[in-house]
């Protein structure tokens, strides 16, 4: 199949801004969190383009609807998740605790579709080669793995440096969220709403819509307010 080379390069120039200026609307987090389905959705866009532009019948006007289109649904889709966050989870997943206090949680690798073996490479690949070293593991929406390891192995090495173990820090519990409380997370922290409204006056703010994002841990609360507090 012959393509004029004058057609051919307007077609490439053409893609390869439209697919540039895509990717700057999208945001960053297009590559830095790439989720599966925005993985899949990458190449199915390459794909569309890189074939259309090596078809003599398709025309750039083609061209440029295939990426409007499907970049306006990735778009739509993003929108959604930042208005709506009653839909990320399923929309771009959550993370899943896989490894809690030390033991392997197997209903929520299974539920994962991971394996033993995966699990170890996961954990190996952050640096420890057994799993009796690791006291958390998250697997995160993207399919990385996050871990907080058990005091005595944690960087640098107590055991080397001869100091006197410590209790193992908890693991932190967001408990606002874009201005709005999350019950569930409150009891899990094991406080009620009115101790942590207490909290929250206590460091200068009057309602929690005030709060972009808190988190509790170690009988303390973190907080990131929208705006200063009040004085």
């Amino acid at each position: 199949m012959d393509i004029h080379v004058g057609q051919l390069t307007t077609e490439l120039i053409v893609g390869f801004i439209a697919l540039f200026l895509l990717t700057k609307v999208l945001g960053k987090t297009q590559i830095s969190q790439i989720t599966p389905f925005d993985f899949i959705s990458s190449i199915f866009l390459g794909e569309l383009v890189g074939n259309a532009m090596y078809d003599d019948e398709t025309s750039i006007f083609v061209i440029l609807y295939a990426i409007l289109i499907w970049g306006s649904m990735v778009y739509v889709v993003e929108i959604i998740s930042q208005k709506f966050k009653g839909t990320r989870k399923f929309l771009e997943g959550a993370p899943t605790i896989v490894i809690r206090n030390g033991l392997i949680d197997r209903d929520m690798l299974k539920k994962s579709k991971l394996d033993i073996n995966q699990l170890q490479n996961l954990v190996r690949q952050k640096g420890f080669f057994g799993l009796r070293e690791v006291e958390y593991a998250i697997l995160e929406s993207n399919g990385s793995l996050s871990i907080l390891p058990k005091y005595q192995y944690g960087p640098p090495n107590r055991q080397d440096l001869n100091l006197q173990s410590q209790e193992q820090p908890e693991l932190p519990v967001t408990l606002i969220l874009d201005g709005e409380l999350n019950h569930d997370n409150l009891s899990t922290a094991g406080l009620s709403k009115n101790k942590l409204l207490e909290q929250i006056h206590k460091q200068g703010y009057s309602d929690i819509k005030e709060i972009v994002y808190a988190e509790f841990s170690d009988d303390k609360l973190l907080i990131m307010p929208c705006t200063k507090p009040k004085k």
